[in-house]
């Protein structure tokens, strides 16, 4: 199997394609409906042991967003919370605000179950997961992240241009200091989930970088469907299942070769 981050090395990250973000809403209707032909696949998941998870939603998104991600790791057993911050206008000037917010949430279901929190995060939600993992990794079992462009150089994502469009304000040029520490991996396991298809960004932005503890899955979809994505679906229960302290990546043999890569 190749390496997606050699892949990444040897092209430039941009924004992906105004054709793939333009289909983006399409693509993400035909994904909610193949869930129920997915149903077997999805039921044949692993059950959970009740450890608390937090999801985080994505650029303008609420917990409305997760609805399904949601209903779906709670049948399995899950202690599954949404962030109840309302939609997520984090490049808004908020940060400190979500910040803070996030890691009260942590520290209430930490108190509620006493066990380690993992945080599944979409798109900017993920990358949320990453900074309160480096703040509270104490608390923090691990982080899946759904097409989170945290490993981006300029303009990654066409989400860029949508937060324009919507707050009427011109984004600042990053600070390369800020994108070097926010593609470093977080210090807990770490899971990227990626579309080479993603219509909002780039996916060479959304991998994670090689180690003992990071792991990349690829699957085929949109950025708008990666929460009710059966594939990513499946594969965040696998993760999500596996014992504490034993983190160990993705397996890829046998039928999962035919979905993921």
């Amino acid at each position: 199997m190749r390496n997606p981050v050699d892949d990444r090395a040897s092209d430039a990250i941009e924004a992906p394609s105004l054709l793939l973000f333009a289909l983006e809403g399409q693509r993400a209707l035909l994904e909610a409906a193949s869930l129920i032909p997915a149903s077997p696949l999805l039921g044949a998941a692993p059950q959970g042991d009740g450890h608390p998870v937090l999801v985080l939603p994505g650029f303008a998104a609420g917990d409305e967003s997760t609805v399904a991600l949601r209903f779906y790791l709670r049948r399995l057993g899950y202690w599954v919370q949404g962030w109840r911050l309302g939609r997520n206008m984090g490049l808004q000037g908020r940060r400190g605000h979500l910040v803070h917010g996030v890691t009260r949430r942590i520290e209430e279901l930490f108190a509620g179950k006493g066990r380690r929190i993992s945080l599944v995060g979409w798109s900017l939600g993920g990358i949320y997961a990453r900074e309160i993992a480096r703040l509270v990794p104490h608390r923090i079992r691990q982080v899946i992240t759904l097409g989170s462009p945290f490993a981006g150089r300029g303009r990654a994502s066409n989400v860029d241009r949508a937060y324009e469009a919507v707050t009427g304000r011109k984004l600042r040029k990053p600070d390369p200091a800020i994108l070097a520490r926010l593609s470093e991996p977080p210090p807990v396991p770490s899971t990227a989930i990626f579309s080479r298809s993603d219509g909002v960004a780039d996916w060479r932005a959304c991998i994670e970088r090689p180690s003992a503890r990071t792991d990349n899955i690829e699957v085929r979809g949109s950025h708008c469907g990666l929460g009710f994505n059966p594939a990513v679906l499946y594969a965040i229960a696998d993760r999500l299942a596996q014992a504490e302290e034993e983190w160990q990546p993705f397996p890829r043999h046998g039928w999962r070769r035919i979905f993921y890569r």
